[in-house]
């Protein structure tokens, strides 16, 4: 398992709990060493007991160095990042690297597995650069999300395996064989689209939910009652209809630029993924806009308390998060940000992070809710209501309970929801 980052770190852990004997590898040693004495730094539910119980039965290991690891393995899985490139296209240099590196050790027949999110054309450029007809390349993309990786792993909705080599596609769907889940092999083509294509349709959905929450706002709907009534519908399903502050995090951003380039590259314009992403940028400014009207329309020297940081409730993942895009934009035009998220600490430039989501109320003209934290439903928000100099209460997740913020006091403005009117706060 080359990387030990979210996918790598859980495949590994994953896999050695089905069984296998796997050796995890990176190139940052005191990474390694953390690892080695069963410490992760990942908030993710269930890794941190995997890896401890590989490490027990000696069936999980983790060394410096992918050269020396490689040489006796039967399938290598290669998981380091593919963040997004110059113009948006996925940057391979990773890939290409750990390839060059490995290419001529690698065991006669092991199979040469991505697992990192690769554009159309990948397998190919590996078998390119190994240059050896006895190691098969195969794709087999992931379906984790951050929060709920192991879970996902060890009950997965399908597992994807494509290579030019069924033979080999087939070995590696063997590799599964203990998970009750559908096996879908494929050529390697098809396969690596399977995770663009499942993405960049979630990044639409998301995109097409919030500009509904839009015109719920000028329309005088509730958006909560127009998903509900569309969730019912099987075929659509009732996944990825809340509105929110925009998509982000590690993934949908650099898939959907990627794809757009990979349609590029075949001259096909992709108007639809290009109009979701525009439409998320449009959703940042808009919360933007929410927030100021909250503080009278100048956010410049506004006090705002920020609820939430991470991309999403259960992880400290801050990568690509739209709730610090908003932060971004509102440092920009002069607001005071004072932040707050159970999984985040240390400084963030242009704002102070506190350790206790009261502080954040503090003397606040506005309280913002940025990312859908459970434990922010059951703050004392009457305590909160005292500690603050405004009223205005932006629940960009609809994750409050719009009684109980009015009841304290407060007024409450959601995504696509009406307004719940505020009392008269008396000094």
């Amino acid at each position: 398992m080359v990387g030990t980052g979210y996918v790598g770190l859980t495949t590994g852990a994953c896999l050695a709990s089905l069984g296998h004997f796997v050796t995890c590898v990176d190139v940052d040693r005191a990474k390694v060493s953390r690892l080695a004495a069963g410490r992760v730094d990942i908030l993710e539910p269930g890794l941190e007991d995997l890896v401890h119980r590989g490490l027990a039965a000696g069936r999980l290991q983790f060394v410096v160095g992918a050269r020396d690891a490689v040489r006796h393995a039967q399938a290598v899985f290669l998981c380091v990042p593919t963040p997004m490139g110059a113009g948006g296209s996925a940057d391979l240099r990773a890939v290409e690297a750990v390839t060059a590196e490995i290419g001529d050790v690698l065991p006669r027949g092991c199979a040469l597995v991505t697992k990192s999110t690769v554009p159309v054309g990948t397998s190919k450029r590996i078998r390119e650069l190994v240059g050896r007809a006895d190691v098969p390349v195969v794709s087999n993309p992931e379906f984790l999300r951050e929060g709920t990786a192991v879970a996902d792993f060890l009950g997965p909705d399908r597992i994807v395996v494509g290579s030019d080599d069924l033979a080999a596609a087939r070995w590696v769907g063997e590799l599964y064989a203990e998970l009750d889940a559908p096996v879908v092999v494929a050529d390697a083509a098809s396969a690596e689209l399977v995770k663009y294509a499942a993405n960049c349709y979630l990044a639409l959905k998301l995109s097409y939910v919030n500009s509904i929450a839009e015109l719920c706002e000028r329309l005088g709907a509730d958006i909560s009652l127009v998903t509900e009534g569309m969730g019912h519908d099987k075929r659509i399903g009732r996944t990825f209809l809340k509105p929110g502050p925009g998509w982000g995090g590690s993934c949908l951003p650099k898939d959907t630029s990627a794809l757009v380039k990979v349609a590029e590259s075949v001259n096909y314009d992709f108007t639809m993924l290009t109009s979701a992403i525009d439409e998320n940028l449009a959703q940042r400014d808009r919360i933007v806009a929410k927030i100021a009207g909250a503080v009278g329309g100048t956010l410049a020297g506004a006090r705002i308390g920020v609820l939430g940081l991470a991309f999403k409730a259960g992880t400290n993942d801050l990568r690509d998060s739209p709730a610090l895009a908003v932060c971004s934009v509102l440092c920009a035009l002069g607001a005071e940000l004072i932040a707050y998220d159970p999984a985040v600490d240390g400084e963030i430039a242009g704002m102070t992070v506190v350790d206790d989501a009261y502080q954040v109320a503090k003397d606040a003209d506005a309280v913002v809710v940025l990312t859908e934290w459970a434990e922010f439903k059951h703050l004392d928000w009457a305590a909160m209501a005292e500690l603050m100099d405004g009223i205005d209460v932006v629940d960009t997740r609809n994750l409050l309970d719009p009684r109980v913020i009015v009841e304290a006091g407060l007024s409450w403005q959601g995504v696509g929801r009406p307004r719940a009117a505020a009392r008269i706060k008396v000094p």
